[in-house]
């Protein structure tokens, strides 16, 4: 692990811009493959107009099974393939998005340091509304540091000391350092945007405080403000190459939009669990454009609306098409519409979900059934 608190000048080196993509090149050719990537049909997204929609008819009509992960460790391997899929189409914005709080199993492989994090049993079933059982503030910041750490060693034939892993504080980051400080495969910088210590929003006794609601102009103006913070506005160390930051709020955005333009397009910026379809106002024109047209979603696996598509999810991996799929209470998810371009919005999940037709045996099974098997464990 390298200690990202004593980093070098912001100043992206000429050299690691010289390696560009022919590091990506070595990341393709080291990083195993998977065989569980669907290759889309010559007829996808190239040959379709955007944000063209297909509605199935029947429940699970021309339902194509590989084009949903069927548990953790399927959606991680595909996962993979299309962050490789994307790299090989010289993406260097990437947006990826997991279920809120999903248990990856990265930690619970090894002895706990402590109890505070809540057991495996209190974070392994993730639900369709966006929940899961047991939720705490605990299992989501567990749940952002795993995926952090697998997409860490993912680029790992980069070499450490061109990855970074950002976190928004640094007791975030004193978090991953701690428990990544002996693992082999998390060699990589860790930073944080906030570098003053202390989680904001707790104080003395691990009390959450009160916060003023504040705009974005405040926002900006403590972002950019030295006062305090002798380092100065956060920037990448010299050499990075990939940096993947982890669960970003609108103030991060802030930063990451001011990294972004002065990274250029050679370093490659991923957003881990932003949640950007959450995001109601940016700061500028520039940077709702960036975060909504830049940002490619590469990966995405989260909740459909609920009020309109009931037990539906939504999902798509570069360079497929958006997916909306319902999740009986027994079996798997079933498709159930597709769309080429952009995410699908909540008039078309109503729509979608309006249109499809439930066999009688299967309404009378999921009243009695207990979805105890889960999905996405």
């Amino acid at each position: 692990m390298i200690d990202g608190r004593e980093r070098k000048s912001p100043r992206v080196a000429s050299s690691s811009r010289r390696r560009g993509w022919a590091c990506t090149t070595l990341l393709l050719t080291l990083a195993p493959p998977s065989h569980a990537f669907w290759t889309p049909a010559a007829s996808s997204t190239s040959s379709s107009s955007p944000n063209q929609l297909h509605v199935f008819g029947g429940f699970g009509e021309n339902d194509n099974k590989q084009r949903l992960p069927t548990d953790i460790k399927d959606a991680i391997s595909k996962c993979r393939s299309a962050v490789q899929r994307a790299l090989e189409g010289r993406i260097s914005r990437m947006d990826i998005e997991m279920p809120v709080g999903a248990n990856f199993g990265v930690e619970d492989k090894a002895a706990p340091r402590n109890n505070k994090r809540g057991t495996p049993s209190s974070s392994t079933t993730a639900n369709l509304d966006g929940q899961r059982e047991g939720l705490t503030m605990e299992i989501l910041d567990k749940s952002n540091r795993e995926l952090a750490r697998l997409f860490v060693e993912m680029f790992q034939p980069l070499g450490g000391e061109h990855i970074c892993a950002v976190f928004n504080d640094e007791y975030l980051a004193d978090e991953a350092r701690g428990r990544w400080s002996d693992d082999v495969g998390a060699e990589c910088n860790i930073l944080a945007i906030d570098r003053r210590g202390g989680r904001r929003g707790i104080g003395r006794g691990g009390k959450r405080q009160r916060k003023k609601a504040r705009g974005f102009a405040a926002i900006l103006a403590e972002e950019l403000d030295e006062g305090g913070n002798s380092s100065g506005p956060f920037n990448l160390p010299e050499g990075a190459e990939v940096a993947m930051f982890v669960s970003p709020g609108p103030k991060e955005l802030i930063a990451i939009e001011r990294v972004c333009k002065g990274a250029g397009m050679d370093t490659c910026i991923i957003l881990l669990n932003a949640r950007l379809s959450l995001v109601e106002k940016y700061a500028t024109s520039e940077a709702r454009k960036l975060f909504t047209e830049d940002f490619e979603p590469v990966w995405s696996l989260s909740a459909a609306p609920q009020e309109e598509a009931p037990g539906c999810l939504m999902h798509r991996a570069y360079p497929g098409p958006w997916v909306l799929a319902r999740k009986p209470k027994v079996g798997p998810p079933k498709t159930i519409a597709l769309k080429e371009g952009t995410k699908f919005t909540v008039e078309e999940c109503a729509d979608a979900f309006g249109k499809i037709e439930i066999s009688e045996l299967e309404k009378g099974t999921e009243k009695i059934a207990e979805n105890v098997v889960g999905w996405f464990k």
